[in-house]
C-alpha cells in the first residue's frame, strides 16, 4: 500500500500553491519555474515553508518529498525548527 501516491490537499486554500497533481509547492520551489507569482516577502521562502509566509508542510503532501515515513518524521522536527526561525524575523 503506498499511501502517499494521492496527496488529498482539496481542502487547502488556493493561497497555498500547489502543483497540478495537488502536492504542496514549498522553499525554493516556489521561485523556480514561476509556480507561486505570489510570494512576495522580501526574502527567499524558508526550507518547507509553503506560498503563505509562516505556514510550512511536511510528508507525504508535499511536493519533491521522498513519500517515506522516516523522512516525513523528520521533516516535521525540521518544521517546528522551521517556525521558530520564522517568528524570530517577526
Amino acid at each position: 500500500m503506498f499511501i502517499g501516491a494521492y496527496p488529498h490537499t482539496d481542502w487547502v486554500s488556493d493561497t497555498i500553491a500547489r502543483d497540478d497533481r495537488g502536492f504542496i509547492v514549498s522553499g525554493p520551489e516556489l521561485r523556480r519555474d514561476g509556480i507561486s507569482p505570489r510570494w512576495v516577502v522580501d526574502r527567499e521562502p524558508l526550507p518547507l515553508e509553503t506560498s503563505l509566509p509562516g505556514v510550512f508542510v511536511a510528508g507525504d503532501v508535499r511536493r519533491s518529498s521522498m513519500k517515506r515515513v522516516a523522512s516525513a518524521v523528520g521533516e516535521g522536527a525540521m518544521a517546528v525548527h522551521l517556525v521558530h526561525q520564522y517568528l524570530e524575523t517577526l
